[in-house]
């Protein structure tokens, strides 16, 4: 039984229509597949009216949070992943909105700026990418591409687009355990995307994790493509001393990342079951 339990649509920032995620993933073998786009739903009903048959979809999103310390020092970005959840819950709802609005702002600012320096991108075209999806900075990324200034998504990514970059625009997101909260409220179940992915910035600790766990968070994304044999054993450890569920998955986004789809870590299907027994928000969807 293979499990991928994290993917991108275009309904954030994959390059795959919900239909075409879902079918991409029967193709390469997966039984189940968790669409788990940034701060939205929306891909859900096209995900699920295109399931083909042998295809379990499990409703999905990735909440965008930072983890502030406690002497108010310089926040960690991270995500969290909530599966499950009852997406008509007012509460994420509106937290959604939030999220999606500051996105589309952040992006457009970025644009802007890049523009009034001569950089050849427009608004206009960025949005046109997103083709009425959560625009981003990949769709930023996409266009850059688009106009020969990088090679490449990850090339815009690591130099226009980097924290260090003199376009960088900061965005709204959920505190870290207000995240896992609001996953649990609205019957979801929390866990931890690629807790050791250094490559994206700066991770947190193993004390963190710990007050998240104790917040309510379920479980740790393990196996994942951005964590290498020594972080993901150490992941295993901790997840055992903090009594959480453990998953893989290939944080798929089309051809805006390298890795396949059911590609880079798969979810045990013992890891799978005691995570859906523990949703009362939603419940997996099959063909």
């Amino acid at each position: 039984m293979l499990i991928d339990l994290h993917t991108h649509s275009t309904a954030s920032d994959g390059t795959d229509r919900p239909a075409a995620l879902v079918a991409a993933a029967r193709e390469a073998g997966l039984d189940v597949v968790a669409l788990t786009d940034h701060d939205t739903t929306l891909g859900w009903a096209e995900a699920a009216e295109a399931l083909p048959p042998g295809l379990t979809l499990v409703p999905g999103l990735e909440l965008s949070c930072r983890w502030v310390p406690p002497d108010s020092g310089r926040p960690t970005m991270l995500h969290i992943l909530g599966y499950l959840v009852d997406p008509t819950h007012p509460a994420l709802s509106t937290a959604l909105t939030r999220l999606r609005v500051s996105r589309l702002r952040r992006a457009e600012r970025i644009t802007e700026r890049m523009a009034a320096d001569g950089i050849p991108v427009t608004w206009e075209r960025v949005a046109e990418l997103a083709a009425g999806a959560a625009v981003g900075r990949p769709h930023v990324a996409r266009a850059l591409v688009e106009a020969g200034v990088v090679n490449s998504v990850d090339e815009a990514f690591a130099t226009l687009l980097s924290s260090r970059s003199p376009y960088h625009e900061p965005k709204a997101d959920l505190e870290a355990l207000t995240g896992v909260r609001l996953v649990n409220q609205a019957g979801g179940v929390a866990f931890f995307a690629h807790p050791l992915a250094r490559r994206r910035g700066r991770v947190v600790g193993d004390e963190e994790i710990a007050a998240m766990a104790a917040a309510g968070l379920a479980g740790l994304e393990v196996d994942h493509p951005d964590h290498d044999e020594a972080d993901r054993e150490h992941l295993r450890g901790l997840a055992a001393e903090l009594e959480l569920l453990v998953t893989g998955s290939s944080d798929y986004h089309g051809t805006n990342k390298t890795v396949g789809i059911g590609r880079g870590g798969h979810t045990a299907p013992a890891a799978y079951d005691a995570l859906v027994a523990r949703a009362t928000g939603s419940a997996p969807i099959s063909a």
